[in-house]
């Protein structure tokens, strides 16, 4: 069962720590601001878009995808995970897509409809639309294009590095897990992951509904082919594991947030918050490796 998350038991617990607005459109399932709207198979499709002060559009830019937790809403998840200051100091358009409704809830659907799945949400395909869409108004690197995500948006981070790595260079995911629908990817793909010992919803040494850390990680670096044994440091109750030397130089790596719950973590490693620790990783690659 860990092909799909979207089982209902599952999905009640992972609503009860991740979803931040209790004032929620009933019939929306989720309230933005500012949002942006397209339609992508039958459906109203939004996202928060935000360009940086400065962009010029003369120069292509890198594309950033940061996907909110399960019941969470774009515009609310901007401002728990804001990365905007980053996009401001090195230029690059940041996306804030949000996920459509089920039974009440905002959800992502990392894995292919069908069999076990109870969502029928097309969510890569959306996100391929919204790419399409954004390139098409501004100077996009196409060879530039991040994914990142929060509890089920890591999953959705996750299921686009398997599932588009076409479009995706490098992905993060905080406090997220990988499912077992894997498709093969046509590059090696860098990987960071940061998630809490102690998180009570997506278990750190995994359960029967989800893969552990490790196991995901393993996934990663067995296709990237990167050492076996990685360089550990530490800082701040946080380890960090590298795994590097990989195909076309990507490296796996993991921030392992001794006693961490199930959140966006707060705590920094190194002077680094969360949102720092994923662009400054992610940012190092584009398609082709490292850059």
């Amino acid at each position: 069962m860990k092909k799909s998350i979207l089982l209902f038991p599952i999905l009640l617990s992972i609503l009860s720590s991740c979803k931040k607005d209790d004032n929620k459109n009933l019939e929306e399932c989720y309230s933005n601001t500012n949002a942006q709207t397209i339609v992508h198979d039958g459906l109203n499709r939004e996202y928060v878009l935000y360009i940086p002060n400065s962009y010029d559009g003369i120069s292509s830019v890198p594309l950033m995808l940061n996907f909110h937790g399960f019941g969470g809403s774009a515009s609310d998840y901007m401002q728990e995970a804001d990365m905007r200051s980053l996009a401001e100091a090195d230029t690059f358009i940041l996306i804030y897509p949000q996920g459509s409704c089920l039974d009440g809830s905002s959800h992502w659907n990392p894995c292919p409809t069908g069999g076990d799945n109870k969502s029928t949400a097309d969510d890569v395909g959306f996100v391929e639309s919204m790419i399409s869409e954004i390139s098409s108004q501004y100077n996009v690197n196409m060879e530039r294009i991040y994914a990142a995500g929060y509890s089920n948006g890591g999953m959705m981070a996750y299921g686009l590095a398997n599932y588009k790595s076409d479009l995706i260079a490098a992905v993060a995911s905080v406090s997220g897990t990988m499912l077992n629908c894997t498709e093969s990817n046509i590059h090696p793909m860098p990987v960071v992951h940061l998630h809490g010992t102690s998180d009570g919803v997506v278990s750190y040494n995994g359960s029967t509904d989800w893969n552990s850390v490790q196991s995901t990680l393993d996934h990663w670096i067995n296709l990237n082919n990167t050492v076996l044994t990685p360089t550990v440091t530490s800082d701040n109750n946080i380890e960090r594991y590298v795994y590097d030397q990989g195909d076309s130089s990507v490296s796996v790596e993991h921030y392992k947030f001794i006693g961490g719950e199930h959140v966006w973590f707060s705590a920094t490693f190194q002077g680094q918050n969360t949102s720092e620790l994923v662009w400054n990783f992610v940012s190092r690659y584009d398609i082709n490796g490292l850059r």
